[in-house]
């Protein structure tokens, strides 16, 4: 029974081809340039990608952002394939995918943003870095219908206090493959905060109570309540633009000549 397909396998085949399909008029105004961005990225990074499919319309709705995806950059610890194309630089997790490693040359027409922990040492972004590629071909349980099934219904009116429970609904699997929560686990791992739930204790420092100190204790929040947007949003990363890293200088741009006011182009005769 292990390689027959079970009826929910083949309904969950069917329901991720449906809300994996490209939506149509997607343009970037900002495309990804893969030879600048591997100049850039270092191992640990985060690619957050303004997607295309019609599952992503569904993500940016109930995050109300601009990013439906996220990929861990981990730069040469993946082998060159054999057959010579280009060399896997990203682990992400798909839906009906799972786990899977892919080129940088796959979000050349997307928009991106890098997010970079900070202050992390070499070891660490080796032990984020790892926890993702020991974690390639994870799998993905086409058979968890009703956590893809919600993702056909992306304009579905939903209140802004539910649209985050509605991403960590179900199971585990589907909703790491979803969700930006495989990357959350990784940073999770070596402790580094993400977005924190913060409670505050007042400790009394002398026998009247006068005077208190405040401490925060951090919380980690559970995975699964992640999104592509809390590393956008997270006071601990740093968003990275290729563009000014790469040595930006707007006195080398070219720009056309402006017109003076009022003037109309008017179109030559037919």
């Amino acid at each position: 029974m292990s390689g027959e397909k079970t009826l929910l396998d083949r309904i969950g085949g069917w329901i991720a081809g449906k809300i994996t399909a490209p939506s149509s008029g997607y343009e970037p105004y900002t495309p990804s340039d893969p030879e600048i961005l591997f100049e850039v990225l270092k191992p640990g990074d985060i690619l957050l990608v303004e997607g295309n499919q019609k599952v992503s319309a569904a993500i940016k709705y109930l995050t109300q952002s601009t990013w439906s995806h996220a990929a861990l950059y981990v730069g040469e610890a993946l082998p060159k394939p054999e057959d010579g194309s280009e060399r896997p630089r990203l682990i992400e997790v798909n839906l009906g995918e799972g786990c899977v490693a892919v080129p940088l040359s796959k979000y050349r027409s997307f928009n991106t943003r890098i997010c970079r922990a900070v202050g992390l040492t070499d070891g660490e972004r080796g032990q984020v870095v790892d926890y993702m590629t020991q974690r390639l071909g994870l799998a993905y349980d086409m058979r968890n219908i009703i956590d893809m099934a919600r993702y056909l219904f992306p304009v579905v009116p939903v209140p802004v206090r539910w649209r985050r429970r509605m991403i960590a609904f179900g199971s585990g699997d589907p909703t790491r493959a979803i969700c930006s929560t495989l990357i959350a686990q990784a940073y999770q791992a070596i402790k580094y905060p993400i977005l924190p739930d913060i409670t505050k204790l007042e400790a009394c420092l002398d026998d009247d109570c006068e005077t208190f100190a405040r401490n925060e204790i951090l919380h980690i929040r559970h995975h699964s309540l992640f999104a592509p947007r809390d590393f956008d949003l997270s006071p601990y990363f740093r968003n990275v633009k290729p563009t000014i890293e790469h040595g930006f200088d707007f006195r080398k741009l070219e720009w056309g000549e402006r017109k003076p006011e009022g003037e109309v182009e008017v179109p030559p005769a037919a």
